[in-house]
């Protein structure tokens, strides 16, 4: 049987990125997010594909982000739509439609008119991973859109709350051994990347924690600040801020190499060989939009 974690893979590969909805490219660029949303967001990949004459028009363009405010891809919803109001001299605004772990949000946007006036940003979750987890999608993740372009690709890290007796991965692996169920940790929703980064931590090491899901990355923060949950793997963009204040001990990257903002904080995969819990975040439109409006 077809593990969750190479399903996902593939099916991230299934939805990718190319100049057609035709032939989708089957890799996915390792960019993090490392110099902060705003710089990456001044990419040439951003310059809008359907930015045909009269367009938006006046009218408003929706941007539907399947998650709660706070987190990454709120986070980075609203930078876009900042942006291209700005370039496109109309009005872009977010809208949160959470739920089923993206995939409200995103069925929704499968099921709205094809007129460039709805948008999504699509993630590694609603994408890739919920369509290996669920046995019943709300959409079909490869026809039921059309892809605009890649925005980021995010790094996880593995944080832990500072009362937690582990400062290192060694130490927090021998932790949960010695106390299995005793620790929780939290993720933005049952499906997501964080979510699954810490379910493919719990099979490669043989160790056992309580899920606790939330429905947005800012809280899962809050609760890890305060003890509520003791451990989490998020999104550097959130988190980060908070093991440079020493608020959080940030343990490793869930990448498959260190990272050039963090050099001195090992990768996971240096203690689990292979272990890549990368996440994504793409911007897509539904699948029948017509070609001017996707293609430059």
């Amino acid at each position: 049987m077809e593990s969750i974690k190479t399903a996902a893979r593939r099916r991230t590969a299934r939805a990718g990125w190319t100049m057609t909805r035709e032939d989708w490219m089957t890799s996915i660029t390792r960019r993090g997010l490392l110099a902060g949303a705003g710089a990456m967001l001044a990419a040439p990949v951003l310059t809008p594909a359907w930015a045909q004459s009269g367009y938006p028009g006046g009218r408003v363009v929706t941007i539907v982000v399947p998650f709660a405010a706070g987190g990454t891809t709120d986070l980075l919803g609203r930078i876009v739509a900042d942006r291209l109001s700005a370039r496109l001299n109309g009005k872009f605004i977010v809208e949160n439609r959470v739920g089923a772990g993206g995939n409200t949000g995103a069925a929704g946007v499968a099921r709205s008119d094809p007129d460039g006036y709805t948008l999504t940003l699509g993630t590694v979750s609603s994408h890739a991973i919920n369509p290996a987890v669920y046995s019943k999608m709300p959409y079909d993740h490869i026809k039921d859109f059309a892809p605009i372009s890649q925005l980021a690709s995010v790094p996880n890290i593995l944080m832990v709350n500072l009362d937690l007796p582990a400062k290192t991965v060694p130490e927090l692996i021998e932790l949960l051994k010695k106390n299995p169920g005793k620790y929780s940790f939290g993720s933005s929703g049952a499906g997501t990347s964080t979510h699954m980064a810490a379910e493919l931590f719990k099979v490669s090491t043989g160790t056992d924690m309580v899920h606790v899901p939330y429905r947005s990355s800012g809280q899962v923060t809050q609760d890890l600040l305060s003890g509520q949950i003791q451990i989490t793997f998020d999104n550097i963009t959130i988190a980060w801020p908070h093991v440079e204040a020493g608020k959080i001990r940030a343990l490793a990257t869930a990448t498959p190499k260190r990272l050039a903002v963090a050099p001195d904080l090992p990768a996971l995969s240096e203690f689990i060989p292979g272990y890549d819990a990368s996440s994504w975040h793409g911007f897509f439109a539904p699948s029948k939009v017509p070609p001017e409006i996707v293609a430059k």
